[in-house]
């Protein structure tokens, strides 16, 4: 077995201009990567490179960083298997990567389960099980952000997240009133994500005001890196906590433990593209699981691609939590496969084949 790898560049088209706190997104841009053996190359592996602008370490000359680590990984003539995958990732690609590691490991394993786009073996990516999910709702003008709310909870979604700290406060705050006025915390979860938008200073009074909400969690309420401040907050805000961005850029262990220890978040959310793939959240899963914090996963935009080697990530895992894994519906563009969204949760058809004509015939030679 001598592995080589190809490149597609595919930019996603937004079905709506989507606000974050970081800005609105009408495109975003996904490599793919095509992992086979010279010796069969109608057998391959897919995987998903999509850094996000502002939150990827390593977003910045991405292109070029990708072509690199293609091109050594294509001298080296590598042999993969399950029992080495790990360690061949650790030597040929740098953790400052995570985008790149995680669209490797992703091809990879698909290559390792003979090309078949099941990344893991189980009973969602063999179609027997669904997962539940969140239903996300993008910021925007206010009408707009309540006729989300309306699509989501007719499309029988029981969790709600949606995200604040783009418009005024008051407005958000009578969004999720609305919700509120209709339907308890016993019918409909709500979520909110701040995307590190307050500062410390405003943070807590701004939980205050929301805590009569029966807000489930609150997702990065400031900006990371400030360990004192998030400390704090863990330990003193009305809405249980949890880490998102704080978890970008920590890839030792060591390290890891000693982020979860001092802050003490009752939640954490796992984005494997930010995070360096699936290895690295299994650390992340490890370490919860002992401080007996909560977690969940969450898509990071990928493309179908992506989402799905995400999704059968967390159908290896028996957590009741609702995923942050409704994002495929994003693009005009996107790859079509067997993912589809029922109820408020994500299956996956066995019987609904993948599409790969938009890109298989112009994949790139490193």
């Amino acid at each position: 077995m001598s592995l080589k790898v190809l490149v597609h560049k595919h930019i996603l088209d937004f079905r709506f201009a989507a606000g974050t706190s970081r800005g609105t997104l009408t495109q975003h841009t996904a490599y793919y990567l095509k992992v086979f053996d010279e010796e069969n190359p109608y057998v391959f592996g897919l995987g998903e490179a999509s850094p996000l602008v502002g939150l990827s370490p390593d977003y910045v000359n991405f292109e070029h960083t990708l072509h690199k680590v293609c091109q050594a990984f294509n001298r080296y003539e590598l042999e993969v298997f399950h029992w080495n995958l790990d360690l061949i990732l650790s030597q040929v690609i740098d953790q400052r990567y995570p985008a790149i590691r995680f669209g490797f490991e992703t091809a990879l394993r698909d290559l390792l389960n003979e090309g078949k786009r099941q990344v893991f073996k189980n009973t969602f990516s063999e179609g027997e099980r669904q997962i539940p999910i969140n239903g996300l709702i993008w910021m925007g003008k206010k009408d707009w952000m309540l006729e989300q709310i309306e699509q989501k909870l007719d499309a029988g979604f029981k969790t709600i997240k949606m995200k604040v700290g783009a418009i005024d406060f008051e407005q958000e705050l009578e969004c999720l009133q609305f919700i509120r006025q209709r339907y308890s915390a016993d019918d409909i979860t709500l979520r909110i994500d701040a995307n590190g938008a307050w500062t410390s200073d405003e943070a807590i009074e701004k939980l205050k005001q929301l805590a009569d909400l029966s807000i489930h969690s609150i997702e990065q309420p400031i900006q990371p890196r400030q360990p004192e401040a998030m400390a704090d907050l863990c330990e003193n805000s009305p809405i249980p906590i949890a880490l998102d961005e704080e978890l970008i850029g920590v890839t030792d262990y060591m390290d890891k433990m000693r982020l979860l220890k001092k802050l003490q978040p009752p939640y954490i959310i796992l984005k494997p593209t930010l995070l360096g793939g699936f290895t690295a959240c299994k650390e992340w899963i490890e370490i919860a699981n002992r401080l007996k914090i909560k977690w969940w996963l969450t898509s990071a935009l990928e493309s179908n691609i992506g989402l799905n080697a995400i999704a059968q990530f967390a159908g290896e895992f028996q957590n009741s939590l609702p995923q942050g894994l409704g994002t495929g519906s994003l693009y005009f563009n996107n790859i079509p496969s067997p993912l589809q969204i029922q109820r408020g949760t994500i299956i996956s058809d066995p019987q609904q084949l993948w599409d790969y004509s938009i890109f298989e015939k112009s994949f790139i030679t490193q």
